[in-house]
């Protein structure tokens, strides 16, 4: 008995002490160690580095535009004056303690913005977070994407557009190498360089979902692609694994498993009927039934995945030029980027960030311009054979059929020898060489041989 009652005694002590904790621990609260902000083009996010998790209440006000953020039970231990705010609404941060134990965060912006919050656990480069992401909903970059650059001279020869995607961004670094190299840097300065490679190929039009360092969701990356009608979907990372062993280029495309919940996530969203519009030609569900809706997403995502897994392994050939690989095949995953039923879609892992020898090597600028060639000549090896209708390289496939020593064009209302020289990617000497022409000019009607490339 007595020994029941000495267990009972520890056990209400024990419970006493961990209540007298918890009111302390509540008495103290948290605090604002640290701020970060991350201007994207439709959207910035202000991240509060906190030492615990945080409860907190915002509002907006207009006139002017203000967005108040109370955090309870909370204290200042950073400098806000010492954050620039270049490239984001906010044009000044103030803060001063509230109701005793509580701090009020007060920002001041250039125009009216929507609020959204959460909440992020640590994680192995930061702890506790309180992430505010200030949507601008009049000037979004997903409302207002650039349309495609097309050649200029006469219709039916198009660029084929390519959009690059460098994963991560911003809060998010992907992954961390042994010396501390960020995925998202390393991945970023890739796209920069494909990008520039293949704009400067004739035919061909490049476009980025992030130029800086900032997030956008997975989502509004394929929104983009569909934005810009792309003709291919690439996203560009840098693998890592637990141990440093593993390395090598890998590609993957969109698994089958990815497909069939990507098939029934578009057919359930009312929205998405009447939105379904990318690539070239693009797919319409809007006043289908769902058997007919299913059978035609069925058969775009097939092919986007078939297109994929050729681009794909274009690519890989490529790549094994240059770099050791994963795998020797395209491999096929559920990821959130790749699902885009109407455009064809594949990332790209360059190596293992987690290898110390890859990670020095995907740091340096001779390397990455290495990857990015490869990847580059994998596209173009790819849409020469097979290349979108309406585009440039279709027309000079079909005015290059048989397979012969040359082709022959003819000249149409408005066409100059330079025109017709840099579409077939030769120069005007040598057209006219090639021609017997004495000088440059050209006669409507006037049929030109071209030599084959």
């Amino acid at each position: 008995m007595k020994k029941h009652k000495l267990t009972m005694t520890i056990l209400v002590a024990l419970a006493s002490a961990w209540l007298l904790s918890a009111s302390l621990q509540a008495q103290a609260g948290t605090q604002v160690e640290g701020i970060r902000i991350w201007p994207a083009p439709d959207h910035t996010r202000l991240v509060l580095d906190t030492a615990g998790k945080v409860d907190h209440n915002m509002f907006a006000l207009s006139n002017p535009s203000r967005l108040v953020i109370d955090l309870k039970n909370t204290r200042l231990k950073t400098d806000l004056d010492k954050l620039d705010l270049s490239g984001s609404p906010v044009r000044r941060i103030r803060s001063a303690p509230r109701n005793g134990t509580d701090l009020r965060v007060v920002l001041d912006l250039a125009s009216d913005i929507k609020p959204r919050s959460f909440q992020l656990e640590p994680n192995q480069q930061y702890g506790h977070r309180l992430v505010l992401d200030l949507i601008d909903e009049s000037g979004s970059r997903l409302e207002k994407a650039a349309k495609p650059t097309v050649t200029h001279n006469s219709a039916g020869k198009r660029d084929v557009i390519v959009v690059i995607d460098a994963g991560h961004g911003g809060e998010d670094p992907g992954a961390i190498g042994p010396r501390g190299t960020h995925e998202k840097d390393i991945v970023l300065k890739m796209a920069h360089i494909l990008k520039e490679m293949i704009d400067k190929r004739p035919g061909y039009t490049a476009k980025l979902t992030r130029t800086g360092d900032y997030y956008i969701g997975l989502r509004n990356r394929t929104i983009l692609a569909r934005k810009y009608s792309a003709d291919l979907f690439v996203s560009v990372h840098a693998d890592a694994f637990r141990t440093p062993q593993p390395k090598g280029a890998s590609v993957f495309a969109l698994s089958q498993r990815g497909a069939t919940s990507e098939t029934a996530r578009w057919l359930a969203q009312s929205e998405n009927r009447s939105d379904l519009i990318g690539g070239t030609g693009g797919v319409s569900l809007d006043g289908r039934d769902d058997m007919l809706a299913g059978v035609l997403l069925d058969l775009s995502m097939t092919a986007s995945i078939n297109a994929s897994l050729g681009v794909g392994s274009s690519i890989l050939g490529k790549l094994n030029g240059v770099a050791h690989l994963h795998k020797p095949g395209v491999e096929q995953a559920a990821f959130a980027v790749l699902k885009s039923p109407d455009i064809p879609s594949i990332l790209v892992e360059a190596g293992f960030i987690s290898n110390p020898q890859e990670e020095k090597n995907l740091s340096t600028d001779w390397y990455r311009r290495k990857l990015a060639g490869a990847i580059m000549q994998g596209i173009d090896d790819y849409f020469q054979k097979t290349p979108p209708p309406g585009t440039l390289l279709a027309w000079q496939k079909q005015n290059r059929q048989g397979g012969g020593r040359i082709s022959r064009y003819r000249v149409r209302s408005g066409d100059t020898l330079s025109e017709v020289a840099r579409e077939n990617q030769t120069t005007v000497s040598e057209l006219m060489q090639f021609n017997g022409l004495r000088d440059d000019r050209v006669m409507v009607g006037q049929t030109i041989r071209i030599p084959a490339s």
